[in-house]
C-alpha cells in the first residue's frame, strides 16, 4: 500500500497515549447490561404541541439503530422520520430521547417490544436531531478489580477530575479492527469500493476522528495537554463558542479551572484554523496521514470540518468501592465517550465478542 492509503497497524492503546500512563488495575465491564447505565440529559423539554412526539425510551441490550428499526416497523413510519439525539451502546441500559411523527400516537400507545419501554411521550414541534442534548449521565460498574489497587485508582480518578479527560473518540467510532477508518481512507484516496449516504458519512467521519485522536496523542506526548498555546482555537466549556488564544498567560488560569479547552481538528474546508505552533502540529498530522486539504474538499458536503475540544471535565463525579467492584458515576458533555474515562483508570476487559456497538479499549 502507498503512504497515502496506509492504515496504521498499532493497537489503539499504543497509538493513542493515555494521559496518566498505562493503569495497573485490571477490571471487567459490561458483565450484564445493568453494569453500564447511561441517561441522556435533554437539551429542552417537550413543547406540548406540534407534529412530532418526543419520547423518552429505555432500552436494554439493544443498539439505538436497532430500536429505530423496531419502532419503524411497529409504528408504520419510515426510519428516516424517526429522530435521535445520539447513538447509545448496545450492551447497556440506556434512556434516550427519540422523536416520531405524531400520527403514530395510537400505535405508540399500544407498542410493546422486548428490551424497549416507552417511559413518557409528549408532543413537540420539531424532529429530534443529532446533538440535541446537553450531555449524558453514566452509572458504571467495573468488576473483579485487582486487590490492593484502590488507592492508585482513586488517585488517578482525582487527577482526571482536576485536570480533565482526553476527549478521544472511542473505538465504537472506528468499527471492528478499525475497519471504518481503513475504508474511509481508501475512499478519500480515490480507491476502494464506493459508499453512499449514511455509510459514506460514517466512513469519512472515522478518518476525521482518527486524525483528531492522533493530534490529541501528540499533544499529550509533548506535555501540552493542560497548556494554553498562542494560536490555539479555544472552546468554552459550555460549548457556546470558540476564540483564538492570543495571550496564553491570560487564558491559562481559565484552562486550569476547566472553563475553556483547546481544540483539535475535524478536518474539512470550513474548519476554523489555528495559528502558530498549533497550526504547524495539525499540518504535520495531516501530512503524515498522506491526505491533503483537497481530499476533504471533494466531499465537502459530508466533511465540512469543525473543531472538537481536546479534553472535557467530569461533572457530578464519584467513585465508590463494593468488595472487588468499583462504581463510577459522572456526567459528560455531548460526544464524549465514557471509555475515555475508564481507560485512564483501568486495564479494561470485556467478556464478550467485539462488535461495532460495544468494543473494549485494548
Amino acid at each position: 500500500m502507498s503512504t497515502r492509503d496506509r492504515i496504521p497497524a498499532e493497537r489503539e492503546a499504543e497509538r493513542w497515549l493515555r494521559l496518566l500512563g498505562p493503569p495497573r488495575c485490571t477490571g471487567l465491564i459490561r458483565q450484564t447490561p445493568e453494569d453500564f447505565r447511561v441517561e441522556e440529559i435533554p437539551a429542552y423539554p417537550p413543547a406540548g404541541q406540534g407534529a412530532h412526539l418526543l419520547c423518552e425510551v429505555e432500552k436494554r441490550d439493544l443498539g439505538t439503530e436497532q430500536v429505530v428499526r423496531i419502532l419503524s416497523r411497529a409504528l408504520d413510519v419510515r426510519a428516516g422520520e424517526i429522530g435521535t439525539a445520539g447513538l447509545k451502546d448496545r450492551r447497556a441500559i440506556a434512556r434516550q430521547w427519540i422523536s416520531v411523527p405524531a400520527r403514530a400516537a395510537a400505535r405508540l400507545a399500544a407498542f410493546r417490544a422486548e428490551g424497549i419501554a416507552i417511559v413518557q411521550a409528549s408532543r413537540h414541534a420539531n424532529k429530534l436531531k443529532t446533538g440535541h442534548l446537553r450531555g449524558n449521565r453514566f452509572d458504571l460498574w467495573v468488576r473483579r478489580c485487582e486487590p490492593g489497587m484502590r488507592e492508585e485508582v482513586c488517585a488517578r480518578f482525582d487527577r482526571l477530575v482536576e485536570r480533565g479527560v482526553p476527549n478521544y473518540f472511542g473505538p465504537q467510532r472506528f468499527g471492528h479492527a478499525g475497519r471504518n477508518e481503513a475504508l474511509g481512507r481508501q475512499i478519500l484516496a480515490g480507491q476502494g469500493r464506493r459508499a453512499r449516504g449514511k455509510e459514506l458519512r460514517l466512513l469519512l467521519s472515522a478518518v476525521q476522528a482518527a486524525l483528531f485522536n492522533d493530534l490529541l496523542a501528540r499533544r499529550i506526548s509533548e506535555g501540552l495537554f493542560s497548556r494554553a498555546l498562542a494560536g490555539d482555537v479555544m472552546a468554552l466549556a459550555d460549548r457556546r463558542g470558540h476564540f483564538l488564544c492570543r495571550a496564553p498567560e491570560v487564558d491559562q488560569p481559565r484552562m486550569d479551572r476547566l472553563e475553556i479547552h483547546p481544540t483539535g481538528p475535524m478536518f474539512g474546508p470550513r474548519m476554523m484554523q489555528p495559528e502558530g505552533e498549533p497550526a504547524r502540529a495539525e499540518t504535520e498530522i495531516l501530512a503524515a496521514s498522506g491526505l491533503g486539504e483537497e481530499d476533504w474538499r471533494r466531499f465537502k458536503k459530508l466533511t465540512r470540518g469543525t473543531r472538537r475540544a481536546l479534553r472535557f471535565g467530569l461533572q457530578d463525579a464519584s467513585l465508590s468501592w463494593h468488595d472487588d467492584s468499583a462504581r463510577l458515576r459522572f456526567s459528560l458533555p455531548p460526544g464524549a465517550y465514557a471509555t475515555a474515562v475508564l481507560r485512564e483508570l483501568f486495564d479494561i476487559r470485556e467478556d464478550e465478542s467485539p462488535s461495532q456497538d460495544a468494543k473494549p479499549w485494548v
